[in-house]
This record gives structure tokens, sequence and C-alpha cells, in this order.
């Protein structure tokens, strides 16, 4: 509880000081108003004052909108690309993630719920985002989740993949900065409403996505005023469906086991039948190696000082089937007034929900079960040619478990700002900016599992497809609630809050001394908070699930959609009822479980509070724009250097320590970091149409708030390998920095119409590895006191290089209904490394690897066939990216410890009809070809899809009808 009270004062602190500051840049704001200075009619846009940036203006229809993309790219200082809305309420996707999905050198993945939630910049996560130049996040973490921004409330995205002094120095990958509307955007009254209808082909659903606007602006004898108000609501109800096969372990042979086992017995990491000479007891083999267990036919173990030959099967093969209801308010307002033609103020308010319910239908069996395999065990399996890995088996009396797994996520963040902007004379621009936001996440989760042992299953780990294929000796009974007892139920809640207060002020002064035409110069101040609480309890029942309520019992139907040769329906605990009875549910274990002291009822909950972060940064910046001629041609440059001071004050709470001791055990850390960043960039027009530059800068990654933690986070041995794992921060842990190239060519050869080209190198330093080590540790709770100890490090280096290449072009002339056809595409080819330490028991490095970095595609793209020709509009895109590393397995297995993605697709198509000056309808449909998104272990030349696939996931095809009405 003291650590609530104080977490709580110190956000009741940053308000405060909050609104004292809103006080003193009001009274700032006041006397920059006076009739004394002069200004042009460009402070009237409504737009934030940002260097190299053009005029906003109204554009409607693919093509203008592409062609005002365009003139970003081509008067911005920095590499940027943009997405431009076609209208109010008209981004040609469902969030922002999905609208950036075909921008060069932008990758997105994790398409689940119907939508892709996870973005990269040329391979890398790391992303400052802003909203409207500010720097917003989501909870506790560094950056917003940008997937739950509604494509109804933009007005344009950038995104930065250089950056200059003036810009946030964080994100190694670049900025994504969302802009959504302003009133003075618009001449006069203005009213928008959209509405969509969307089906979710797997879940056989329709789920509604409407938005509305409404603004004007009045001149006043007080000057001009404006008032905006966009609200947008989208529900989803969605269903992902996945088959899973477990890791790699070893196992006997069936002709030749060691002495003592018998054929296709389960080697375990130790064993009490080889033990060492002082009778400790000896390690047959070690999990966790980068590049598994070799595989080739008849390699050995070393057990009782014999070398052994050895077989690899699969542990386990799990179906997930879940359904989803995910809705997501949002409201952007703003009021701008101008009281002269030297002044403007925006006040501006953004709030974003996510509201997200999940039931998850999981099915697990084991499928390494030695003991019953019949009379001849050699007849029982098969491997895959030229190896010691079992691609298919029969294995009997295998034990399995069901859970009903229902999770509910809400989150609510709100962003309120108070932005001026002033001419002073007739060279000097100030823009000052005062930022509160506060941001909010918090789940629950409850789980029961119910659990058997089945007679029998046969399974083909790979078919040909990579989807597992398996089956028990009656799949009727997976369904049947008379065959399964009630296990374990697992009881959890989270709760993550982040805040901040940031100010800002920027100048601009014209200079046009000499070679010297422009200064650049600022300031920004950010206190950021950051908190992470949680509960974690669980018992065992022990009844059979037919003698509970029959509300409890849930039964599946159809999984996979006919896409794989498994069993399509069995019985879980009913999660809705789970969410809906937790107290009877909570009564009922702990009536069970009068003795177990980690699980309670409703009345004696309550979160831990795992840690408080308070981070101030301080950062001032100044940079100088040159021009002058070369070879006739106007050459450009502008170079600055950005200071930032970062101080992070980190209170920790032990749990573990805390529930054994009976009080709390708190550690506080402290972190100073300071960094100078130069960025230099050169522009040369060789030709009126080509263009050629190159940036120079250094940005930096802070690490994120949950990996300072030192405490460690406990898990028992769950699969019989002689030890448990544990997870844990490292408070010491220091920013990533790199050091990035970047050179452009851009050839506009049309209006409307361009090809480029961007070479790029990215030197990285410092980059967060995990570090293995293991450790005795003693007095728990847990079945073990050995772990395997996972860490995070800065130990690692790596470089990412590559070659962006993009073609717009829209033809003229074309004949007939050829005309308005046009092309957009652009490829991306990377290149990374990184080493990878390789680390003894102890957590000492003793050798080093090379790997990719995660999240990176050696080579991707996108292409797009648009089509505008009076009243309709049309694209269909198709994006693509290879295969790609996306992380690490835990230390308990012997496949290759890297987890692969194979290539992802998705074919997706727009058409908009416009059916008189205010009204249009429009038709969407994502994912026309019903893609499968595949993953499979390897490392080096280890591993594979062939022989080593793992995960299938379904992804669903959805299709939308809308209509738009517009009066401006």
């Amino acid at each position: 509880m003291r650590v609530e009270t104080a977490s709580t004062v110190s956000r009741s602190g940053r308000a405060r000081r909050f609104w004292l500051v809103s006080a003193a840049t009001a009274a700032l704001a006041a006397s920059f108003s006076t009739p004394a200075f002069s200004q042009d009619n460009s402070a009237a846009s409504g737009n934030t004052i940002e260097p190299n940036t053009v005029e906003e203006v109204v554009v409607r229809g693919i093509r203008a909108s592409v062609g005002q993309s365009l003139a970003i790219k081509r008067e911005s200082t920095q590499v940027v690309e943009s997405v431009v809305a076609e209208d109010i309420g008209k981004l040609p996707d469902n969030n922002v993630v999905e609208a950036l999905q075909r921008v060069t050198g932008v990758q997105v993945t994790n398409r689940s719920g119907g939508e892709a939630t996870a973005i990269s910049i040329r391979g890398l996560p790391d992303i400052t985002t802003t909203w409207n130049g500010r720097n917003v996040f989501t909870a506790s973490g560094r950056q917003f989740a940008l997937q739950d921004i509604p494509a109804n409330l933009v007005k344009r995205i950038d995104v930065y993949k250089t950056r200059s002094a003036d810009q946030i120095e964080t994100g190694i990958a670049g900025q994504v900065d969302v802009f959504t509307r302003r009133p003075f955007d618009f001449k006069g009254p203005t009213f928008s409403l959209a509405s969509r209808g969307i089906w979710h082909e797997q879940a056989d659903r329709f789920n509604p996505n409407v938005s509305a606007l409404v603004a004007n602006r009045w001149d006043t004898g007080a000057g001009e005023i404006g008032a905006l108000l966009n609200v947008s609501y989208a529900r989803t109800r969605y269903r992902d469906q996945s088959v899973t096969a477990g890791a790699l372990v070893p196992f006997a042979t069936a002709d030749n086991p060691p002495a003592g086992w018998v054929p296709l017995e389960r080697i375990q990491v130790t064993d009490g039948r080889a033990p060492n000479p002082d009778g400790s007891l000896q390690t047959l083999w070690r999990p966790g190696l980068n590049e598994g267990l070799p595989t080739a036919a008849g390699s050995t173990l070393t057990i009782n000082g014999v070398q052994v030959p050895y077989l690899l099967s699969r542990d386990a093969v799990f179906q997930s089937d879940l359904l989803g209801d995910r809705k997501r308010p949002a409201v952007n307002a703003a009021l701008q007034w101008a009281p002269n033609d030297r002044a403007e103020y925006t006040f501006e308010f953004f709030y974003d929900g996510y509201r997200n319910t999940t039931f998850n239908n999981l099915q697990f069996t084991f499928v390494d079960w030695w003991g019953d395999l019949g009379a001849n065990p050699g007849s029982s399996f098969t491997l895959y040619p030229g190896t010691n890995i079992i691609k298919s088996r029969t294995a009997g009396s295998v034990y399995g478990f069901n859970s009903g797994d229902l999770t509910v996520a809400k989150t609510d963040s709100f962003v309120y700002a108070l932005n001026g902007k002033w001419r002073i004379g007739d060279r000097l621009e100030l823009v000052g900016d005062l930022s509160y936001q506060t941001s909010k996440f918090s789940s629950a989760f409850m789980a029961m599992r119910t659990d058997r042992v089945a007679r029998q299953v046969s399974i083909d780990f790979n078919p040909g497809d990579g989807v597992t294929s398996f089956h028990f000796d009656d799949d009727s009974q997976l369904a049947d609630p008379t065959r399964w007892n009630v296990a374990e139920f697992y009881d959890n809640a989270n709760r993550n809050k982040g805040d901040a207060v940031t100010v800002s002020l920027d100048g601009d002064y014209d200079a046009d001394w000499g070679l010297l035409k422009r200064l650049g110069f600022g300031f920004r101040y950010d206190d950021r908070g950051a908190s992470e609480a949680q509960r974690t309890q669980s018992a065992f029942l022990g009844r059979p699930l037919s003698s509970l309520p029959s509300g409890l019992q849930w039964v599946n139907e159809g999984f996979f959609d006919g896409h794989s040769d498994t069993p399509t329906s069995w019985v879980v605990a009913n999660g809705y009822y789970l969410r809906d009875h937790v107290d009877e549910i909570r009564d009922l274990y702990h009536a069970a479980n009068p003795g177990n002291v980690n699980f309670t009822t409703t009345e004696n909950l309550s979160l831990f509070e795992n840690f408080t972060v308070d981070e101030v940064t301080a950062s001032a910046y100044l940079m100088a724009d040159f021009e002058s001629e070369l070879f006739g041609r106007r050459l450009r440059a502008q170079a600055g250097l950005r200071y930032v001071d970062i101080d992070t004050d980190m209170t920790f709470n032990d749990q573990a320590e805390s529930r054994r001791l009976g009080r709390l055990v708190q550690t506080s850390a402290g972190k100073k970091v300071s960094d100078v960043l130069p960025s230099v960039t050169v522009r040369y027009d060789l030709t009126s149409d080509v263009a050629l530059r190159f940036n120079y800068g250094k940005t930096l990654r802070r690490p994120d708030f949950s990996a300072l933690n030192p405490n460690f986070t406990l898990v028992d041995d769950l699969t019989d390998v002689g030890y448990g794992t544990a997870t844990g921060g490292n408070a010491n842990l220091e920013p990533t920095r790199a050091t990035n190239y970047d050179l452009t060519a851009e050839w506009y050869f049309a209006p409307g119409s361009a090809f480029y080209a961007t070479a790029f190198r990215r030197e990285i330093d410092g980059l967060v590895v995990s570090l293995r080590s293991r450790r005795n540790i003693p007095n728990t709770t847990n079945n073990t006191q050995e772990f395997v100890l996972t860490q995070p490090a800065n130990a690692s280096d790596g470089v990412l290089k590559g070659l962006e290449v993009g073609l717009v072009y829209f033809p003229k002339n074309l004949p007939g209904y050829l005309d308005g056809l046009g092309f957009l595409g652009s490829l991306t080819k990377l290149s990374s490394s990184q080493n990878v330490p390789d680390t003894n028991d102890a957590g000492e490095i003793i050798g080093q690897k090379n790997s990719a970095f995660f999240g990176v595609s050696d080579f991707s793209y996108n292409v797009t066939l648009a089509y505008e020709r009076g009243p309709i509009g049309a694209r269909l895109s198709y994006v693509w990216r290879d295969d790609f590393l996306a992380n690490n397995e835990a230390a308990l297995f012997a496949n290759p410890i890297g987890v692969w993605r194979k290539p992802e697709k998705s074919l997706d198509m727009q058409v908009s009809y416009k059916v008189n000056d205010r009204l249009s309808m429009t038709f969407d449909a994502v994912n026309l070809t019903e893609e499968i998104a595949q993953s499979y272990y390897a490392f080096g030349d280890a591993g594979g899809p062939d022989t080593h696939n793992f995960g299938s996931s379904l992804l669903s095809r959805t299709f939308a009808f809308g209509l738009r009405y517009q009066f401006d």
C-alpha cells in the first residue's frame, strides 16, 4: 500500500506542475499577442510551424493524396515518407499500422485479430511515436500502440527515417508522426459522417466502424476562432486459430537404447541412472544450445562414458481457437484562436481507448510418452530421411489438458496540449508547446484447466505443408465433459500506468547572412512517470468437469476451416462463465485448498507494485541551414547538434522476497545519461527534377522500463529438465546508440510521379541481448531451487545496411478506360549482423556467434495498382516480406534456439464510388488469399521449415462496405 500511495503522490505532483507551467505559458503567450509585430498569412494555416514541410491543402482522390505525399518527400530536409488521407475519414485502412504497410521501407507483422499490429522501419521496431509532433506512449511503454489509432481520425502520417537536431532523439528505427485535423484546416462549416460494416470471415460477424467530424471557424472581434470535434468508434469480433508443434527433445533409440533405458524413453537433462563418480547427477545434454543438438543420422550423446545414439522428437502439439471482441473509441477535439496575423493558439485533446476480451480455447497434448508403444516400438515412428528427427509417430497413454482462458484488457490514454505560435518582427518565429498525458492499461486473466490421459495419438509433425497433423484414437471424446477432470485455476491481473508533462520552445530565425540562411534552436523538458503492478495466484481442484454447472462447458466447432488435418472440436471451461462467476470459482478453489497461502478469495485480492520510475529528460539543440550554388545548381546543407540529459530514478519491489518475509522488500537505483548527437544533411539539385541527398546523424534507444527491474520472476520446472526458469531485468542497462548514414537519389520525372532510391547503413552499439546463467535460488515456493536465469545486457553490436527503391507513376494520355491507371511500388533489401554472446553456466561470456537482427527480412516489397476515373477510385495492393528471425526460444529444449517466421503476405483491395459531391460508397477486402502464417526453428545452418516447422496460424479474410457523407 505504501508503494501505491507514493506513486499516486508522484503523479499528482506532476499534474500540479503541468497546471503551473500552463499558467506561466499562458502569461507568456499573452505577452506575444500585442499588435506590435507583423506576420504573413501562413500563421492562420493551423499547422505546427515545422521546417521544410509543405503548406497543408485539401486533397481528394487517390492521385491527389499520392501527389501531396511526394511533395512532402521532395521538400523535406530528412528522408521521409508520407501517407495522406484522400479526404476526411478516408485513410485506406482500418488503423495506422495497416495504413503504413505500403510505405517504402516499412514492414508490418503480427496479423492477428483481423489486423496487423506490429511495425518496423527498415527492420527495426524501435520507433518514436508522436501525435502532431508530440511524443506519446501507451501506459508504461516507450511507444504508443499505433494500431489503436483509428484511421478515421488521421489527416496525415509522416515516417521519418532520418532525424535532424530539432527532432526527438530516441528511436533508432525512425519516427512516426500522426497528424489529426484542426479547425483552421477548413474554410468554414464542415461536417463528415463515415460508417462501415466489416465482416470477419472466420468469426462470421459484421462489425461497426463509424466516425463523425464537425468543425467551423468564425471571425470575431477578438480575432478568428475555430472549433473541431472528431469522434470514432470501431468494434471487431474476430477469431484466431493456430496449430503448433512442440519443441524438440532427445529420446533413446528403439533398437539400441542406453543401458537402463527402454526403447524411445525420453532422455532428461539429468538422470539418477547416470551419476558422476561423486554421486552427483550427470548432465546428459545441454538445453539452450544456439544450434540445438546435432540432427544427423547416428548422432550420439555421452551416457556413463559411452557414446550412444539418440532420436529427436517433439514433446507436444497444441491447438488454439481464440475468440475476440475488441472495441476502440477515440476522440480528437481542438480549439484554435488567431487574435491577429502574428499569433495563433491551439488547444488539443486526444483520447484513445482500447477494450479487448479474448476467450482462448486451448487443446494441448503431450506426444512423448514412452510407456505404451506396443510390442514393436520400432514400427511406431518414421524419420526424416538422413536425420535422427522423428517425422511421425504413434504414442499411447498420453497426458493432455484443455484450458479455457479469458483475458479482459483495457487501455485509456489522454493527451491535453496547448500550443502557441508567434512571429516576432520579420525574421523570428517561436513555437511553444505544453502537454500533459496519462495512460493506463489494465488486464485480468483467468483460466481453468481440465486434463485426461488419452489412449493413443497418431501425429505427423509435417505432412508437407508445415501444418502439423494429428488425431486421437477417438476424437469424439475430446468434446465429452465426462472424460475431463477439472485441474488448475489461474487468476492473474496487471496494471501499467504512465504519465508525462512536457514543455518545449522552438525558434526559427531567418538569418539570410550570406551562406547562412536560417538558424534553429530550442529546448525540451519532459518529466515521465511509469509504474507496473501485478498479482498471480493458482490452485488445484480435482473434480470431473461434468460435476460442475453445465454453463461452465464450452464446445467449439469448425476449427481451422478445413485447412488442417486435426481435431475440429473439443470441450473447455467456458471463459465467459468464469468471468461472470469469478467469485464463485474463487470460493470453490479456496474451499478445496484451505492451506494454500498462494490462493485467496475476492475479498483479499490486491496488486503488488513491481516498480515505479520517474525519468526527467532535458534536451536542447542548435542547427543551421546553408545554401549556395555548385555548377550552377542549388546546394543546401543543414547541420545541427542536440544535447540530451536523462536522469532516471527507479524503485523496485521484490515480490517473492516480500511474500516470503511478510514485509515489503524494496531497492532503489538511479541512472544518469547525457549525450551530444550531431546531424548533417546535404541536398544537391542535380537538375530541376533530380535531387541528391546525404544524411548523417546519431540517435539512441532507451531501454524499456520493465527491462530495468532486477528482481526475478521464477517459473517451476515444468518439463522435468532438472531446473526451472527465471527472468529478471538489469538496472544498469545503457541506451543503445546508432550512427546512421543515408544517401538518396530522387527523380520527379512527371507531376505526381517519381522514382527514388536510398542506400543506408546503421552502425549500432550496445544492443540489448539476453544472457543466461545457472543459479541456485533457495527458499522459494517453487518445485526446484535450480534455475536458468535470463537477463538483458548491452552485450552486442551490429550493423544494418540496405537499399530501398520506390516508384510512383501515373501515365498521361492512356487510351480509353485505361486513362486514370497508376502504379505505386517499392522494394527494400536489408542485410543485418550482430554478435550473440555464448555463456557458460556461471553467466560468463565464453564465445560469440553471429546472427541476424530480430525482425529483419532480407527482402520485402509492395505493389499497388491504382485507378481513378470519374467517380470511381480503386486500389489492388500486394505486400510481401521474406523470412525473419522473430525471437529466441526458452533455454529448455534441443532444437535451434531461433524462431523464424516464414514469408508473410497480404492481397488487399479498396474500391470507392462517388455518388455525388457529398456521398460516396466504399468496398474493402483484406487478405483475399486467406493466408496461413507459419514459423519454424533455425539458427545459422541448423533447422529449417521442412524438419523444424513450429506454428501455423490461419489469417481471416475481412470484407467491408461503407458510406461516407461530407458537407463543407
